[in-house]
């Protein structure tokens, strides 16, 4: 574990508490595929595990006033950002106890009472509302950061780079954080950007990039804590990019078959859950038998949300016609 620095002012209470969300996530996130194979979730699904590290490692950087914005692979985000599980699951299930009464399903979950303003299933198209975020945080002279999270293939959009020049030109407050987890769907970063070091992007911008250890909550928590402050402050947008691996396909229904097995090998042996515990012992800040009680008491709770979300009732039709955006 890297990011010391910052980490000295986390007690054993938040430490366990970083460790306790990446488990539920990963343990959440595992539990899908079978649930999906069973017809329980619908429409598309794309899967958060091995990137945990930096949707916790954001959300324990930031304050429960700031917010966070995401693409579409944003249930492990959500989770991080305290939105209980059993309405992310009952979302899934396109329940009308889930956290958008069920219309939203795996790419469009939205609590505004956490600040977590979406995922979007548009690639990039989240950038410009992060920016539009910022700006009204500006207008109303808060004290508010905007942390929005995307893909590395966001980084070739053309609407990245609109948002990162408005950003830069009015000192929003907005970091950015591309989760580079090397393939955009099926192709890797290396084929599809002419710079491979995708944090270097912010330079025509004149905006300070760096690049972190995705697999490293710690990393992560003090990057994103370092740029946080530097917005609040009015010091304007940080870009980071956390290279970081997705264990499995792009979504649901990707084998992963253009990724070695060694590669995948290797990254998992990175893993950022065990690394993180190993940490946790090594420093004394928790014993086997801790972890191994957060372990099970994780898996319970995932269990008791899949029966949260069956038992719950499908929204009523009338609904079809409530929440609907007309001018």
């Amino acid at each position: 574990m890297d990011g010391k620095s910052d980490t000295l002012m986390l007690g054993t209470p938040e430490l366990l508490a970083m460790y306790r969300d990446m488990v539920r996530i990963r343990e959440f996130e595992e539990a899908c595929p079978k649930l999906y194979s069973q017809g329980k979730i619908g429409g598309f699904l794309h899967l958060y595990s091995g990137q945990e590290a930096v949707g916790v490692g954001v959300a324990h950087a930031i304050n429960n006033d700031d917010y966070m914005i995401s693409a579409y692979r944003e249930h492990g985000l959500a989770i991080a950002r305290k939105v209980p599980v059993q309405a992310v699951m009952a979302e899934l299930f396109g329940k009308a106890t889930g956290v958008s009464k069920g219309k939203g399903g795996s790419m469009h979950m939205f609590d505004a009472d956490r600040r977590f303003m979406g995922g979007y299933g548009i690639v990039g198209g989240h950038l410009p509302l992060a920016v539009g975020l910022g700006y009204s945080i500006l207008y109303r002279e808060g004290d508010e950061v905007v942390v929005c999270l995307f893909g590395d293939g966001a980084t070739n959009q053309g609407v990245f780079h609109e948002a990162m020049n408005m950003a830069a030109l009015y000192r929003v407050p907005v970091v950015f954080l591309c989760e580079n987890n090397l393939y955009g769907i099926g192709t890797s970063v290396a084929r599809a950007s002419a710079v491979e070091e995708l944090y270097k992007k912010s330079c025509a911008y004149e905006t300070p990039g760096l690049r972190v250890d995705g697999m490293d909550v710690l990393a992560v928590y003090q990057a994103v804590h370092q740029a946080v402050q530097k917005a609040r402050n009015g010091e304007g947008p940080t870009y980071i990019e956390a290279r970081t691996y997705r264990y499995r396909g792009h979504s649901i229904s990707d084998p992963g078959t253009y990724r070695s097995e060694q590669e995948k090998k290797i990254w998992k042996e990175r893993d950022p859950i065990p690394a993180f515990a190993d940490y946790l012992l090594r420093e004394g800040q928790a014993s086997k038998d801790v972890l191994a009680a957060i372990d099970e008491e994780e898996q319970k709770l995932i269990v008791e949300a899949i029966a949260f979300a069956e038992q719950s009732p499908d929204p009523d039709p009338e609904e079809l016609w409530t929440d609907v955006y007309a001018p």
